[in-house]
């Protein structure tokens, strides 16, 4: 859920959750004390105005003691003269929240209030006879807010006697200040819940993640990027969350390659220089010979400065594959692309393996299966490259105690020219094959070392086959041979419609 909709959705809760359960509250706790009220006062079927219309309830209640009283007077008005028994009388009224007051020809003789009830007496006055106003008595509003009864009754001692039933409305029904105090609570405890509810929510949605984001980020500030953060909360929040999770992933993967890096340029490093030293030592040596002399005859003088000449050539290739490493690192390789005839490059290039190979005592052979005619668009030096360095790595891993032989061979494949490049080396393992392009990979690291390489070559190969739109692959077999291939897409000219 988005946050905007979740604030929405949180402002209607807050308007509307606590009115409805409120009005829920209210309905059971009326309902509740309906009952309560039939069954303390015997009201039959009572309704919710019974509730809040008291004067009805007053009625209602002292009808009987009113009664009561009639009777009274008319049998034994002598009585209401009787303190003992008004006292008796006006405890059965208290328990109706009402009480008694007696007048004898103008004068006040009981009231059964705790207080002189002076305000009401004063308004008794100016009525003449409540009989007359009304058989269920009079409502006396204002300050005083009673229902009023009244008995009229003569004795031999008093001609107007007037007997008076005051209920207070206020005091009537404690089951009205129930509800009122039972709702009071019931709105206080929704309104609590509700708040509790909304804060456990929002908290949930957006807090609490919000928490783990700072927690994720001071992992990140100290350097640790291994761990992870799953998306949740509002739609907002989690898109945060994953775009944070994505975040420390590339982090994490920027971190891991520049250590690879740094892994890699070091392990270059080690093989340049291993590679460097072999024949620096050989050129020093072949040198120290010369100046001491032994190189004493035409022809040895001609072997050695052959040896210097091809160790300095070893030299000189090693520090341009580094320079085309740093370029191809940074994607700065300088192309050069042009038609390509594919006989005379292939020929040209079997004429240098040939003589080469022939002077390291490797049996070479070339075969070209292309029509003369046939073209490739492509950087001439760059693909010599490709091949010299397939070459290289077959001269480096193919082993001692054989006869060793390389062959070169190039086809027609419909769209494509195909070369291959066959030795009769010790072969490569299949759990090492696919791996054998990939930067400074090595089947076999003890026995690679002591052959040098700067483990660059065939990702060099792949890099070149790549950026000219072509590919390459090899097959082997251990103790047999390995073959590399690589393809070119031909060039085909393009007719034009006039």
């Amino acid at each position: 859920m988005k946050l905007k909709t979740k604030i929405i959705v949180s402002f209607f809760i807050i308007m509307l959750e606590p009115l409805l359960f409120a009005g829920i509250a209210l309905n059971v706790f009326t309902k509740y004390q309906i009952k309560m009220f039939e069954k303390q006062y015997g009201i039959e079927n009572p309704t919710y105005e019974s509730l809040y219309n008291t004067a009805e309830v007053v009625n209602h209640l002292t009808n009987d003691a009113a009664e009561q009283v009639k009777k009274i007077a008319d049998t034994q008005p002598w009585k209401f003269q009787d303190i003992a028994y008004l006292k008796s009388l006006n405890e059965e009224l208290d328990k109706m929240y009402s009480y008694l007051l007696v007048q004898e020809d103008d004068e006040i003789t009981y009231y059964g209030s705790d207080a002189y009830p002076a305000e009401l007496v004063q308004k008794l006055k100016e009525y003449d006879d409540f009989n007359s106003a009304s058989n269920d008595g009079v409502y006396l509003g204002g300050k005083i807010q009673a229902l009023i009864k009244q008995v009229n009754f003569t004795t031999d001692d008093v001609r107007d006697g007037r007997v008076y039933i005051v209920s207070s409305v206020f005091d009537v029904v404690p089951q009205l200040k129930d509800l009122v105090k039972n709702m009071i609570a019931a709105v206080v405890l929704i309104l609590a819940i509700t708040a509790l509810g909304l804060t456990w929510w929002v908290y949930r949605g957006v807090i609490s993640p919000l928490d783990k984001l700072r927690t994720a980020t001071r992992k990140i500030k100290e350097g640790n990027l291994n761990f992870s953060i799953t998306p949740e909360g509002a739609s907002e929040i989690a898109e945060l969350c994953e775009d944070f999770e994505d975040m420390r992933q590339r982090l994490k993967e920027n971190a891991e390659e520049k250590v690879e890096f740094d892994r890699e340029n070091k392990e270059l490093i080690s093989n340049i220089s291993h590679d460097l030293k072999t024949p620096i030592t050989a050129v020093k040596g072949y040198v120290e010979g010369i100046m001491d002399g032994v190189a004493n005859t035409p022809e040895k003088m001609d072997r050695y400065i052959r040896t210097i000449y091809n160790k300095a050539n070893d030299m000189d290739r090693l520090i341009n594959e580094l320079t085309f490493y740093s370029k191809m690192d940074t994607n700065r390789i300088p192309y050069t692309f042009n038609k390509i005839s594919v006989t005379d490059f292939f020929d040209d290039c079997a004429e240098d393996l040939s003589v080469e190979l022939e002077s390291k005592g490797v049996e070479f052979a070339y075969s070209n299966y292309v029509e003369p005619g046939v073209l490739v668009i492509a950087d001439a030096e760059q693909i010599k490259r490709v091949v010299n360095n397939i070459v290289s790595n077959s001269l480096k891993y193919m082993g001692d105690g054989r006869r060793k032989r390389i062959n070169l061979r190039v086809k027609d494949v419909g769209d494509f020219i195909q070369a291959e490049i066959e030795d009769n080396g010790r072969g490569i393992a299949a759990k090492d094959l696919p791996n054998i392009f990939d930067r400074f990979y090595r089947t076999d690291a003890s026995r690679n070392s002591s052959k040098g390489g700067s483990g660059i070559g065939l990702s060099i190969v792949k890099k070149i086959m790549e950026d000219h739109g072509g590919k390459v692959w090899a097959t082997s077999k251990e103790n047999i041979g390995t073959v590399m291939y690589f393809v070119l897409r031909k060039y085909q000219e393009v007719p034009v419609n006039e």
